[in-house]
């Protein structure tokens, strides 16, 4: 026997050896009066893992019960490897996100890498083709050298796993605050395309029926890696030992061979062997079907000598799946993958008592119920307070940044990482060889053809976490708004989203006021907007040295066209169209750019949203773009409709911009108030589009000079060259990272 299973179940107990893995006083004690006795050392390891916050959601479950996650269109909501939407046609798209935060800030290539391979194989365990993939990350300014690295290496890390394997990086997000210093936030999203009929779940029916492990061999890498992504990451510590490793030419064959495997009904059920490894796999697996799985350790396929089975059932190493296959036809489907030159395997069988039953060296090394690690967890149920500094921010008079100098600081807010042109992170993704890729990074949202019909998706991923900071449940409902804007502009109507929720130590009572308000704010904007929640992701204790991030719940969004006649772009196209701005104007600085130039940190209260505003907006923007009245359309976010305007003019056709406005100037430019879009309209169509569309006023002309140029009250304020302006917002990150 192994050195692990030479320490006795009493000791594990007397020692606290239990508390190392994660587990507390009153989960252990839990756990013995549901086995009505001591687990051993590879029994409490798969309950450490399974019931940790990464892999249980023991803390959250609460919360995200109150998510909209029905709707027609939803064929299958959370539960599974990811969610599916129907888009007609008997298609469906398939798609997660997910973070991989911790392994990260250790190791930011191998970890946000390992991320994008995770996510992908979310989405072909369900037997959907990935046909794009989206990113949103989050680090500290780039004022210093560490925070550099993290950045330069995760960004190379996303584009070495995506470019080798084929699936395109269509779009994402990048947001840089002092609140993400070494603790980043790599949250990658995966979109697949599926028949309806070609539809898996990650099911473990029919006794008797065989287990099947496919792909790379396992290693001791990411042992531990779901414990470890469930409490505070110490960057001084060396975790690397639990970061796992990943091989995407392996994946690439893999993707093949099990799409290829979907098409067999000798396939009973499919999941990727996640976080906890096998483990997950195979409890939840049985747990869903109502059976259980015995496995023998020593068939398992390891690429290191002498493994046990703790560590066999709990490495995270990359690009391996779990299968069930019918009886007696185990080879068919190893033959398929044979083919593709990846390794399967029978390593056990699915049998009636409810159990997960290991042996290893013709020993029970471990026999626990399979709803005790993956359903019956204990959940947390923890204090909540109203944050004192929310009290306080709600306090604070509407306040208007001093700006003397509106031109200069346009340029300054150009320039700033979180607004600047993310160019020199996605010009390192592969573009796709075909041309299914419409609208690629730099939009406001991705566009992709479904091949062979008259229709696209729109995807994008969001979040100003400056605003749920300032205020939780407002700025919950924005994130949503802004997500739908983004697909709206282009000329797609949203229909469902997945959340990718980072917070803070929650133990914490106003971090968890924090996800509770946020995720309240969250649910009401998604009724509102009819955008059900189809998948997601939590991820807590992302905080380090005590003090956590700002609550940071992504949302990523998916949009159907009803035609490529719709899909509408970003930037002005042609000179002489009329420029309007939908919606109202306010005095709103709270969480602004604007407000982190000029006070150097955010307070106050943050921009204030009406969602049956902004539903009516989007749906009369939408109906104006299905009519062929808008040439272009962004919407209004950080930096306000000064940064719009500039944005506007940098899509490479040479245009200028001529602007009347009224009111005061650093409001007017730079305010960021919600449910807004910046349109341009030909001449002709003017007159049908203010009939269609209430709140658009009509501010300027788009010009042949490339001229950027605003006047307020008869004031001339800014009046610059577009290719200089270009060049500022283009060239910041990279000037950054080489000073």
């Amino acid at each position: 026997m192994t050195k692990n299973n030479q320490i006795q179940p009493e000791q594990i107990e007397q020692d606290k050896i239990y508390a190392e893995m994660g587990l507390s006083d009153k989960e252990y004690n839990l756990i013995k009066d549901t086995l009505k006795r001591h687990p051993n050392f590879v029994e409490t390891g798969l309950f450490s893992a399974m019931w940790s916050e990464h892999c249980s959601y023991k803390t959250s479950k609460p919360l995200l019960r109150k998510f909209p996650t029905k709707a027609p269109q939803v064929l299958q909501g959370p539960g599974e490897g990811a969610g599916v939407v129907d888009i007609g046609d008997n298609q469906a798209v398939v798609f997660k996100i997910e973070s991989h935060n911790s392994p990260s800030a250790v190791e930011p290539f191998e970890g946000a890498a390992t991320g994008v391979g995770g996510i992908i194989r979310d989405v072909f365990s369900m037997g959907a083709k990935p046909i794009a993939s989206m990113n949103s990350l989050r680090f500290g300014n780039l004022d210093n050298a560490k925070d550099k690295e993290l950045f330069s290496e995760a960004i190379r890390g996303i584009a070495y796993y995506g470019n080798a394997i084929g699936v395109p990086t269509v779009g994402g997000e990048v947001g840089f605050d002092a609140c993400y210093h070494e603790k980043p936030l790599v949250n990658a999203m995966v979109v697949g395309l599926l028949d309806h009929d070609g539809l898996q779940k990650g099911l473990a029916d029919g006794p008797g029926n065989s287990v099947l492990y496919v792909g790379a061999p396992t290693g001791r890498d990411g042992i531990g890696g779901a414990a470890f992504s469930s409490s505070e990451v110490d960057t001084e510590e060396d975790n690397t030992s639990a970061v796992a490793i990943g091989d995407p030419e392996v994946e690439k064959r893999l993707i093949e061979a099990c799409l290829e495997v979907c098409k067999n009904d000798a396939l009973v059920g499919m999941q990727d062997m996640g976080a906890a490894g096998l483990t997950s796999s195979s409890s939840e697996m049985a747990s869903k079907s109502g059976t259980g799985i015995e496995m023998n350790m020593d068939l398992v396929p390891t690429r290191e000598e002498n493994m046990d089975a703790y560590e066999l059932m709990l490495s995270e190493s990359q690009e391996r799946m779990l299968l069930v296959v019918k009886k007696d036809r185990e080879q068919e489907i190893i033959d398929i993958f044979k083919k593709h030159d990846i390794p399967a395997v029978v390593i056990g069988k699915v049998i009636e008592e409810k159990v997960l039953r290991l042996i290893e060296k013709g020993e029970v090394v471990c026999d626990l119920p399979v709803d005790a690690l993956a359903e019956d967890v204990p959940t947390n149920h923890l204090p909540s307070k109203e944050a004192e500094y929310f009290k306080e921010f709600q306090k604070h008079p509407v306040a208007i940044p001093e700006v003397k100098d509106q031109a200069e600081a346009l340029k300054q807010l150009l320039q700033q990482p979180t607004i600047a042109s993310k160019e020199w992170a996605y010009s390192q993704f592969d573009a796709p060889a075909d041309d299914s890729v419409v609208f690629g990074p730099g939009s406001d949202a991705a566009v992709v053809k479904i091949e062979g019909k008259d229709k696209a998706i729109a995807i994008t991923t969001d979040c100003n976490a400056r605003y749920i900071y300032l205020d939780p449940n407002m700025g919950g409902k924005i994130a949503v708004a802004e997500a739908a804007r983004n697909i709206v502009a282009t000329g797609a109507k949203p229909i469902a989203l997945t959340d990718g929720l980072n917070y803070g130590d929650p133990t914490n009572p106003e971090v968890f006021w924090q996800l509770e308000e946020s995720i309240n704010g969250l649910s009401e904007a998604c009724e509102v907007l009819e955008t059900p929640v189809i998948s997601g992701n939590v991820s807590l204790y992302n905080q380090s040295n005590g003090k956590p991030i700002f609550p940071t719940p992504i949302i990523g969004m998916v949009g159907l066209f009803e035609s490529l006649d719709h899909v509408t772009p970003s930037h002005f196209q042609e000179a002489g169209d009329a420029i309007y701005v939908i919606g109202e104007t306010k005095a709103e600085f709270g969480g602004s750019e604007l407000q982190k130039i000029v006070d150097g940190d955010y307070s106050g209260k943050a921009p204030h949203i009406d969602l049956h505003k902004e539903a009516k907006r989007q749906e009369q923007l939408l109906e104006a773009i299905k009519k062929g009245l808008i040439e272009s359309a962004h919407d209004l976010s950080e930096g306000g409709l000064g940064v719009a305007l500039a944005e506007s003019t940098f899509g490479g056709k040479g245009l200028g911009a001529s602007c009347e406005l009224a009111g005061d100037a650093t409001t007017v430019l730079f305010s960021e108030s919600q449910s807004r879009f910046l349109v341009t309209v030909k001449l002709e169509n003017k007159a049908e589009f203010e009939k269609l569309v209430e709140a658009a006023q009509e501010i300027g002309t788009v010009d042949e000079k490339p001229e950027l140029k605003v006047t307020i009250d008869g004031k001339l304020v800014i009046e610059e060259d577009v290719q200089q302006l270009n060049k500022l917002w283009k060239e910041a990150i990279p000037s950054v990272l080489k000073s």
